[in-house]
């Protein structure tokens, strides 16, 4: 079993669902936690981290972080030396998604409400790793300002999985597949 399948057992998508979805945990699908958003499925959180490719210790900023599942295995994949936080737009979903990460037990994890108007969190970057679950249409120019040196960046670009690898002043951008995210803003 890999670190990513390692996090899945250690992490139960069931306890980020709301208690009338939570039947459903299961199913390779997204699922709905409220405010016009979803709990992605698994399938493309587990393509996502992989190509996150984090490793104990790292910093995380976690964009769209919703019901708190990403940034609770993203604080799974760091260990207790990293730091993860989550940011989340929708102020009821904030709350919620950061007592679910409290409630995970992995206090080096948080959600914080989003700045309106602000992607990412601008004051605590640079950050090594950064994974954001909405789709942009183009490559969000300020999470690539906040992403450290080396550094990955993995987003939904116009429908594309977007990878940013970047190293010694350059960053090398590819994509892994299509997929349908609710829209950043």
């Amino acid at each position: 079993m890999d670190r990513v399948d390692e996090a899945f057992t250690a992490v139960p998508r069931a306890g980020f669902l709301p208690s009338s979805e939570r039947h459903r945990a299961a199913e390779d699908a997204p699922l709905p936690i409220g405010q016009g958003q979803t709990n992605s499925q698994p399938s493309t959180v587990s393509a996502m981290l992989r190509l996150l490719d984090v490793h104990p210790g790292h910093r995380v900023l976690d964009v769209g972080a919703g019901s708190g599942w990403t940034t609770a295995l993203l604080a799974h994949l760091t260990g207790p030396d990293g730091e993860v936080v989550g940011v989340e737009l929708e102020p009821r979903l904030a709350r919620w998604g950061a007592a679910n990460v409290a409630a995970a037990g992995r206090p080096w994890a948080r959600i914080e409400p989003a700045i309106p108007g602000v992607v990412g969190l601008p004051a605590g970057a640079p950050y090594d790793r950064i994974l954001v679950s909405a789709g942009a249409t183009r490559m969000p120019a300020t999470l690539l300002e906040q992403l450290g040196d080396p550094g990955r960046l993995v987003v939904p670009v116009d429908g594309r999985m977007t990878l940013v690898v970047r190293g010694d002043g350059r960053d090398a951008i590819t994509t892994h597949g299509a997929y349908r995210f609710v829209p950043l803003r």
